[in-house]
């Protein structure tokens, strides 16, 4: 499985940005996909979850009403459209498959991993 993000870019605070992130090698709807962060010399954080169909969605209170994950099955992508951005949402964005079929904000219950895009939001 290889996964692709794009989409990260700079943007002045109250701005948005969609992310997608490109899946390949696999069964794409055998897997839950989430987006991650990192910002600089911190760790990893969850942001959002959505299960193999779209019908499910779990958000981190920090993006929850700000930002919405959303998939494409026929297309292998998945999205994370951030609205209302600030400076405390620049970081690098990751996006993940896990085979677990629930919610799971533990990176270790991921098993493929992007390369990451950065955002960067100025004040």
């Amino acid at each position: 499985v290889l996964l692709g993000e794009s989409g990260g870019g700079s943007v002045e605070a109250g701005g948005s940005l969609r992310l997608s992130c490109t899946f390949s090698g696999g069964d794409f709807d055998t897997y839950a996909m989430g987006w991650f962060r990192e910002a600089l010399e911190e760790e990893r954080e969850f942001v959002a979850w959505i299960n193999w169909n779209g019908d499910e969605t779990y958000y981190a209170n920090s993006v929850k009403r700000r930002f919405a994950i959303s998939r494409d099955n026929a297309k292998n992508i998945v999205y994370l459209q951030m609205n209302n951005l600030n400076p405390k949402d620049t970081a690098v964005y990751y996006c993940a498959a896990t085979e677990y079929r629930t919610v799971v904000q533990g990176p270790d219950f991921y098993d493929h991993w992007g390369q990451g895009t950065q955002v960067t939001v100025s004040s």
